[in-house]
């Protein structure tokens, strides 16, 4: 079997980029290791830049996100026990995020793919890829009764996150990585309960940093800083909110607190491979590049990687122009060291270092200051955090 473009990973980038070849009259398979159930079912975070929702409106994918999504039009910086909003909407000429969780992206996009008749392989693992150098790369396949299998494509499209093989495919001697392990983690929590705040709050607190997110009118998404070997078990309910109401602590702010039903430990790391690559293979989302979780970047660099990668491939189909395929990896990592500046600058500024001295406390809160006190300092944070327009 052949088709023309080979995708590996049902994850936002690879489903995305599967809808917007279609868009263009480009056929696409995408291969998924997992189940449908479980893609729809793994909860993780969601805050969408507004470059993401308008993508996903102007390319037919904004109903729901449009009755459910949360638009939020700044956020919050708590420090010294002071609430400090950043004005996105007004700091970015009306711009704003929306709150909408990843799973849910994905229920949108597989949806729409199957309606349109797209061919996703749930429960099938690639086992290796072949050609990348030439013409006719093909990708091996196990599906979900054992049977091998092969497809032959004109392109492949690695999107099967930091652990898949396609990155793997790349010789080590023809890419180059760079990455940072941060020496906390944070300890996620849903809850049942109502919205403690209209908008996000990141607390920055001398016993550690703590977000206050949400999910639905119902459910309540927070983060503790804690350490990255921890354990949830070691964090009984009682402890938790004991531990996010001092670090959430302001005057006339109360924390909706509620059962708890899921915890779980994330680790905050940066990773970027370049380049982004290697004859017919193409690398896009956490295939590679990773960020820390504080500046809200990972799914909205996986959703501008594919908004490029179709523009390339679609003027390929076109016209056999190769200009943009061959300039994909260096437009797309220009805007991930960009989010891995910002996504670092947020995780440096909110965090406490167990080394830090309290010359590095005090430069730390003189940071905030300046970004909550001038005007310039509040724009820069709100530019980054609402995104540049897709493909700038």
């Amino acid at each position: 079997m052949r088709t023309q473009v080979g995708i590996v990973g049902a994850g936002p980038a690879g489903l995305m980029l599967s809808h917007l070849l279609h868009r263009r009259g480009i056929e696409s398979v995408v291969f998924e290791a997992r189940s449908r159930e479980a893609v729809e079912g793994t909860i993780r975070a969601g805050v969408l830049e507004q470059g993401t929702v308008d993508l996903m409106v102007e390319t037919g994918l904004g109903d729901r996100l449009r009755r459910e999504g949360f638009v939020h039009r700044g956020t919050e910086l708590r420090f010294d026990r002071r609430g400090h909003r950043i004005d996105f909407h007004a700091l970015t000429g009306g711009r704003a995020i929306t709150v909408y969780a990843q799973h849910e992206v994905l229920k949108d996009l597989i949806a729409a793919r199957l309606a349109a008749g797209g061919d996703i392989r749930f429960g099938t693992r690639v086992a290796a890829l072949d050609g990348l150098d030439g013409p006719r790369p093909v990708i091996r396949h196990v599906g979900p009764d054992g049977a091998e299998g092969e497809l032959a494509c004109d392109f492949v499209a690695g999107c099967d996150g930091f652990w898949g093989v396609c990155r793997a495919a790349i010789p080590e001697g023809a890419r180059r990585e760079y990455q940072r392990t941060y020496p906390f983690g944070w300890l996620g929590i849903l809850c049942e309960a109502p919205p403690s705040s209209e908008e996000l709050i990141y607390a920055r607190h001398e016993r550690g940093f703590a977000l206050i997110s949400t999910r639905s009118p119902q459910v309540q998404r927070m983060y503790l800083q804690c350490d990255p070997g921890d354990s949830p078990d070691n964090w009984p309910d009682d402890r938790i909110w004991a531990e996010l109401r001092t670090r959430t602590e302001a005057e006339g702010f109360r924390l909706k607190e509620g059962p708890i039903f899921q915890k779980n430990i994330v680790a905050m790391r940066s990773y970027v491979c370049e380049p982004m690559r290697h004859g017919r293979l193409f690398l896009a989302g956490d295939a590679a590049h990773v960020v820390p979780p504080t500046g809200a970047k990972g799914l909205n660099l996986a959703i501008n990687d594919v908004f490029l990668l179709a523009r390339a491939l679609g003027a390929f189909y076109e016209t056999g122009a190769t200009e943009l395929l061959d300039g994909y990896s260096a437009a797309a990592l220009r805007r991930v060291w960009r989010a891995q500046h910002f996504s670092w600058w947020m995780t440096s500024m909110l965090h406490c270092f167990a080394e830090a001295s309290e010359f590095d406390n005090r430069r730390q809160l003189a940071e905030l200051e300046l970004v909550t006190g001038t005007h310039s300092g509040a724009r820069l944070l709100a530019e980054n955090y609402v995104g540049l327009p897709l493909g700038e």
